[in-house]
């Protein structure tokens, strides 16, 4: 697991931040910039963090290297990768989503004022910012700069003059205009640290009691996130090219889901559905007064499959296949079309698929290729470790809350059918 890290000056080395990171275990990638060539592929990278510095930006007519560094947090909303962006790094944050910067007069780079800090309702159910202390004198480092935020972002908290703190884009992306160490934070304004008496242990400073949690928080979410963060890179850079070069397995999809056994006025719900492609056969099978769900963790795969129609034939749903948004009972049927064998807790996957399901409701494992198929094209034998193969797959789906009433393991395809044991 990485964390790419864009570091404007040494002094602004995060240390607070990377020290958490690397507790959890995290590969830290330093990049200096305006020197070191940013990566073009976010590949393997779990996280980016962008330090602050002295220099101001515009919202138009970037150099060449300050697009470049635009371009890394592009590339990193579009796929869900978390970033933290402090100072600076704030105002880059907001830019790349479509914000912009706003320029105080009489402020100037390398004037540090300080301010009282005050959190915002949003805060309280924030995965960073929960529980941190309402209100605080903080220095601000640099300027006066602040950001008008793009459509959609939520303030974490602000200063006595109204001014944005702190941010967060999107469920993955948080800015803030403050710096995260409470060495930088004396260095940078100059001003005395006040020690607060912690309730359960010796003194602490202001800064700490702040921000304290904030970095630990980040690096643990990061770590947690790492799985579905990869899972999005990878699908993201192919969503736009899926439907068409898989298209040809829509009559393999059609004739898979004729055997769910799905009737009139239910609910069917298509698990990583991708662009959608069982969604209008279940539609055909459900009729107009039924229910069809399309879920996947990837927001470009849902874009694509909403450009090429599929969200006239149900609902589009990002989520994590593994806490459904669902109430408990409320589905009759449930597709996972080469989902199962690459979840990494697959049981807990289909305990949470039982959670969801009315009783009888049907669950249909199925790929457009059989297990042999698929291993020939990885060039590897077919193993019996495999958790599709049937002797591995019964005891896992008993143990969850199945019943396996198919398994039908051929060349052109794999499909294994189950039924909600209570």
């Amino acid at each position: 697991m990485a964390v790419v890290i864009l570091q404007h000056a040494p002094a602004e080395a995060p240390s607070t931040v990377g020290a958490a990171l690397a507790a959890a275990r995290l590969d830290l990638r330093v990049y200096q910039a305006g020197e070191d060539d940013l990566p073009e592929d976010l590949t393997g990278v779990d996280a980016v963090v962008v330090t602050g510095g002295a220099a101001r930006i515009r919202s138009g007519g970037s150099a060449p290297a300050r697009e470049a560094e635009l371009e890394l947090l592009r590339g990193a909303l579009a796929r869900d990768v978390p970033v933290l962006g402090l100072g600076l790094g704030a105002h880059l944050l907001a830019v790349a989503a479509g914000g912009a910067v706003v320029h105080q007069a009489g402020s100037a780079p390398g004037q540090a004022t300080r301010r009282t800090v005050r959190t915002a309702p949003a805060s309280g159910s924030d995965p960073l910012f929960a529980g941190v202390t309402a209100e605080l004198p903080a220095a601000r480092w640099g300027h006066d700069d602040t950001v008008e935020l793009p459509a959609g972002a939520l303030v974490l908290a602000s200063d006595d003059h109204q001014r944005v703190q702190a941010f967060r884009i999107g469920a993955s992306a948080w800015g803030m205009h403050f710096p995260l160490d409470p060495e930088a934070t004396e260095a940078e304004a100059e001003t005395e640290t006040e020690a607060v008496e912690a309730a359960d242990g010796p003194a602490r400073s202001a800064p700490e009691r702040w921000w304290g949690p904030l970095p630990a928080r980040f690096a643990e979410l990061v770590a947690g996130r790492a799985e579905h963060t990869a899972t999005r890179a990878f699908f993201t850079r192919r969503a736009d090219a899926w439907e068409e070069r898989f298209a040809y397995q829509t009559p393999a999809y059609e004739a898979a889901v004729a055997r769910m056994g799905l009737r009139r006025g239910q609910t069917a719900v298509d698990l990583g559905c991708g662009t959608g492609r069982a969604m209008p056969a279940l539609r055909a099978h459900v009729g107009a007064a039924g229910t069809v769900l399309g879920l996947d963790l990837t927001h470009a795969m849902l874009a694509a499959a909403a450009r090429i129609g599929r969200a006239t034939t149900g609902g589009l749903l990002l989520a994590d296949v593994a806490r459904l948004p669902l109430r408990p009972g409320s589905v009759d049927g449930i597709f996972a079309a080469g989902l199962l064998d690459h979840l990494p807790r697959p049981r807990t996957a289909l305990r949470e698929w039982a959670r969801v399901s009315a009783p009888g409701g049907s669950l249909l494992l199925f790929h457009p290729a059989g297990r042999a198929e698929r291993a020939a094209r990885h060039g590897r034998p077919l193993s019996p470790e495999d958790p599709l193969a049937e002797p591995n797959l019964r005891p896992v789906l008993e143990a969850t809350g199945w019943r396996l009433t198919t398994y039908d393991d051929a060349e052109q395809h794999f499909l294994a059918k189950a039924v909600l044991a209570r």
